[in-house]
């Protein structure tokens, strides 16, 4: 089936979802698996798209690609998921043309991250557009835009401060953790609480430490279990905290408990601790946050981090979205060049046939070399000229007439 024709901007869509306007439960239903990847790529190759790439992570789900229209890329993705295409439109966001190749760039900058300037979403573009390739459904359209959007969060990571410090409490926490602690990944982490703050900070613990030496307690064992299941962690009891603390070198308290859970017998005289406690009302007991072995860090202090990285994260957002622009520009001119290579061949196919046709007089050398360089110069100069002015019809011509000019 040729679908070149649809390889038009305008008929490059991304439609997708995140976390401004679906829940953690709604994006579960929408995450994509290799497998469930590859069986994407494989409907819309019967569909006769061939370029498409889907950026599945546990903060967003979008396909991008080539279509006749952005439901026929919702459909193919979401008979692979659990979640229907009716639910999918609407949480969705969908856009094309300059605006899907915009949002592609400010995904890659981390502008659109949840947390302002998250570079983490660099490596997650990397390993989702390098599976769409090994599968042949990337061309030089994608493999340009994505290359430059990879130039542009690189300059934006290196000519600005949209990246430094932290930005949420739970991602404080691992921050701060990777500051004092050395090699983190290898020390014995509990985690008390898997609400909603302490299950981000369970994932950010995994992501970013890469450990599984997490042990996880809640009052509710069953959310414990599931989510240690789900992450591959350990889960215990309440009733064997006491033993799981004194094992503990790094203990992290998200409860919502009034009443302290980390008592100081818990962990006197039980060996060096740091303990972050996330809680409010504070879940350590004074006497336990005052021994000399225990390195206490309150979410007050984390937020204190937390807001003032904020807002120089924000203040550099001007900067990243002009050197997006920057970047967007040399892309769209190569697009607008590229548009414009099968009237540049057709061109130096018919300059070679007019070179030898009988009608035109001998030509003044048959050196193949000179022939060759004669019609490059044409093609320059006309490539040149449709770069000021797009008139592709009225250059051809002209560069026609160049060439039996310059041939007599």
């Amino acid at each position: 089936m040729n679908t070149e024709y649809l390889k038009n901007i305008s008929n490059f869509f991304v439609a997708g979802i995140n976390y401004k306007k679906s829940d953690a439960c709604v994006r579960g239903q929408f995450a994509i698996s290799n497998e469930q990847y590859a069986n994407v790529l494989q409907k819309a190759a019967l569909q006769g798209l061939n370029e498409v790439f889907i950026l599945s992570t546990c903060n967003r789900t979008e396909i991008y690609g080539f279509a006749n229209n952005s439901s026929q890329l919702i459909e193919i993705l979401c008979s692979e998921t659990l979640g229907n295409s009716d639910a999918f439109k609407e949480a969705a966001y969908i856009k094309n043309g300059i605006e899907a190749i915009e949002h592609a760039f400010n995904v890659g900058a981390g502008l659109d991250s949840q947390i302002l300037g998250d570079y983490e979403i660099v490596g997650q573009l990397k390993t989702a557009v390098k599976f769409s390739k090994q599968h042949r459904f990337v061309g030089a359209f994608t493999e340009r835009l994505v290359n430059c959007v990879l130039q542009s969060s690189k300059l934006i990571k290196n000519n600005t401060e949209l990246s430094g410090g932290t930005v949420s409490v739970s991602f404080a926490a691992v921050q701060y953790i990777k500051q004092v602690v050395a090699n983190p990944s290898s020390k014995n982490i509990l985690l008390l609480g898997v609400g909603k703050i302490g299950r981000n900070t369970c994932k950010n613990l995994v992501d970013y430490l890469e450990t599984d030496k997490i042990t996880l307690i809640n009052r509710s064992p069953k959310k414990a279990e599931e989510l240690a299941k789900e992450l591959g962690l350990q889960s215990a009891s309440l009733q064997n905290l006491p033993g799981e603390i004194a094992k503990a070198d790094i203990i992290l308290v998200a409860t919502n408990s009034p009443e302290p859970t980390i008592l100081k017998e818990h962990v006197e005289g039980k060996g060096e601790k740091l303990i972050i406690d996330l809680s409010i009302p504070y879940n350590v007991h004074e006497g336990a946050q005052q021994l000399p072995n225990v390195q206490m860090v309150n979410v007050d202090e984390l937020s204190k981090l937390k807001d003032e990285t904020l807002r120089m994260r924000m203040a550099e957002v001007p900067k990243a979205k002009a050197i997006i622009a920057e970047v967007m520009g040399e892309f769209k001119e190569w697009y607008e060049m590229r548009r414009h290579v099968p009237m540049l061949k057709d061109l130096k196919v018919k300059s070679k046939e007019l070179y030898t046709h009988p009608s035109y007089s001998n030509p003044t050398t048959t050196c193949p070399k000179k022939i060759d360089t004669q019609i490059q110069r044409v093609l320059n100069e006309t490539a040149g000229k449709i770069k000021v002015q797009n008139q592709r019809g009225c250059q051809y011509l002209a560069a026609l007439n160049d060439f039996i000019n310059a041939k007599n």
